[in-house]
């Protein structure tokens, strides 16, 4: 047991990270490159990124003792369905030495596992965008929302900066004048909080600031929105408890009222301690009282711990996720 490794690699549109472990849970090396989804990239791009991300996890580690790999990646089943894309990635794969087989999971299951052992609960990601599935059997079951910033994605980091910028125009439109959180977003959009002496040209401009850019680019506007709450701005604190109602009410849609099992919080916006995490774990709480509540971890880790479980010489996969994952 002590020579098998297991490799894992968490993909995502910004970053690329990858891990070898033991089936000890030891770390022998760890990767980091460019994004490398290809629904964002291109299969050909995302493919380099992938490679250039194992050979540094692997760069200690002879390829002949991996036995088995996992990719967790957004869009998984739209790369099963590409065989241009498949190819590429198989290319990728090869090129880095591996020869043993690799799955390719959704993201949203590689973040439940690495929030828990458990084969059965809930996950919830708000970061860019917001989603949430139900786990069984550590398969994606159900899924609500992640419906991409057009249709839903009610409560992620788009959504915040969208409806930032609402309220900011509603203020102009009547007259207001901007409070903490509208100046801020003023600032950032136009580069001066002051309104113009006819508030439409502040309007106009601001609109033109938003058009030009591209939607999704509106969740960088969600860190001035969890600030402005953190010291306690009513606009951008009516925001977080709209935002963690959404995002509770979409696991309403796919977790059993009576439920007990886990329900793991990832994405950038519920992992770190921000009001909107806080907000999202009482609402949890409130709606699920016995049900394990649980952070997202190492996403690279949990993909490399989903390939070793099915491993024959792993017999107990729970005591290897308490090694790779420590309570806290």
């Amino acid at each position: 047991m002590s020579d098998t490794v297991v490799v894992g690699l968490d993909v995502g549109g910004t970053s690329t990270r990858a891990t070898a472990l033991t089936l000890a849970g030891e770390r022998l090396g760890t990767g980091k490159a460019g994004g490398g989804n290809p629904t964002s990239h291109g299969a050909e791009r995302a493919a380099a990124e992938v490679l250039t991300a194992l050979r540094a996890a692997l760069a200690d580690v002879d390829p002949a003792r991996v036995a088995a790999g996992t990719i967790g990646l957004a869009g998984a089943p739209r790369l099963l369905a590409d065989p241009a894309g498949r190819a590429a990635f198989d290319g990728a794969w090869h090129d880095a030495g591996l020869r043993c087989p690799y799955a390719v999971h959704g993201d949203a299951l590689v973040a439940y596992a690495s929030g828990t052992a458990e084969p059965d609960g809930t996950i919830l990601i708000a970061g860019t965008g917001a989603i949430t599935a139900q786990v069984v059997d550590l398969r994606l079951d159900r899924v609500a929302d992640g419906h991409g910033w057009l249709l839903g994605d009610a409560g992620s980091g788009f959504w915040l900066g969208r409806e930032a910028v609402r309220r900011l125009l509603a203020d102009l439109d009547t007259g207001h004048t901007p409070g903490r959180l509208g100046a801020a977003v003023l600032t950032e959009l136009v580069g001066s909080a002051d309104v113009a002496p006819r508030p439409r040209d502040t309007v106009d401009a601001t609109i033109q600031a938003v058009t030009r850019r591209p939607p999704i680019d509106l969740a960088r506007l969600a860190p001035l929105v969890v600030t402005a709450a953190t010291d306690g701005e009513p606009v951008a604190t009516a925001l977080i408890a709209e935002a963690a109602a959404h995002l509770a009410e979409s696991v309403t849609r796919i977790r059993p009222p009576e439920s007990t099992t886990p329900v793991v919080l990832g994405g950038g916006l519920l992992i770190a301690d921000t009001p909107l995490a806080t907000a999202v774990r009482a609402e949890i709480g409130r709606r699920w009282p016995t049900a394990p509540l649980r952070i997202a971890g190492d996403g690279a880790a949990a993909a490399a711990w989903l390939a070793a479980r099915d491993l024959p010489e792993v017999t107990d996969p729970a005591a290897l996720h308490t090694l790779l994952f420590p309570a806290p």
